[in-house]
């Protein structure tokens, strides 16, 4: 994730200590983050990333339903921070299929998010994730999104994102696409105990969870599938970052 290019020794000890100082600042970030969501004023402090986590979460229910043959309708974020992504579906579906989609919405960003936190490894890759992240946003923003708060927050984000990786320090690119990239990885633990809940809040009603939904496709209860879920995120989470901050 470093692999700072340096000439002097005192200049390659700061480069060989940074690893390990990073990786506790992206595992501040994700805990803080985490806990500051699952508050009024958490989540009012971290209104952009709380707007980029349920972009996230719902994507990936879209693009999943999209490759089972559904057609993505529209992505819905509402002020508070929850949302849903709109796939209709024409005839029957199977069960595996329907569970799929369910699982996409927390399981796609973990792996996105994973596949960013590698890419800081080498700033080409870093420079070129946060752009495409960036142009992501704004033309999903053009495509799918349907709500005032998602127009406002995504292309700002995105204009964001693509004028770092266009004028941005190295320094600060990683660190861009490390926090996105965590950011990601963390957004299904936006509540807390959504994965471990059979409903959910969606925009003032009452909605099955991600988790309900497998439950009912497959076997095993909701809460099976929440502890499932959030073991693979730390797994691909850990991974990615051990290898990324690897000096």
């Amino acid at each position: 994730m470093v692999g700072i290019d340096v000439g002097s020794g005192t200049n390659r000890a700061t480069a060989r200590q940074s690893p390990s100082g990073r990786g506790w600042l992206l595992a501040a970030v994700a805990v803080v983050s985490i806990l500051a969501w699952q508050t009024e004023t958490g989540r009012l402090a971290l209104y952009p990333f709380t707007i980029l986590a349920t972009w996230f979460h719902e994507m990936g229910h879209g693009l999943a339903g999209m490759l089972t043959g559904r057609t993505f309708e529209r992505l819905v974020i509402f002020p508070n921070g929850s949302g849903y992504a709109l796939t209709v579906r024409f005839g029957g579906e199977w069960r595996l299929a329907s569970a799929f989609v369910s699982a996409a919405g927390p399981l796609g960003p973990a792996v996105a998010g994973s596949l960013l936190i590698l890419a800081s490894r080498r700033i080409g890759a870093t420079r070129a994730c946060l752009a495409w992240l960036g142009l992501a946003l704004l033309i999903s923003t053009l495509i799918w999104v349907r709500s005032p708060i998602g127009w406002v927050v995504l292309p700002a984000m995105g204009v964001g994102l693509v004028l770092l990786a266009t004028y941005g320090s190295a320094t600060w690119q990683r660190l861009g696409v490390q926090v996105v990239g965590v950011q990601a990885g963390i957004s299904a633990w936006q509540q807390f105990g959504y994965l471990f809940s059979s409903s959910a809040d969606i925009g003032g009603r009452l909605s099955r969870s991600d988790t309900g939904a497998i439950a009912e496709a497959l076997f095993l209860p909701y809460w099976v599938w929440g502890a499932a879920v959030s073991a693979l995120i730390v797994t691909l989470l850990t991974l990615s970052a051990r290898h990324a901050l690897r000096p």
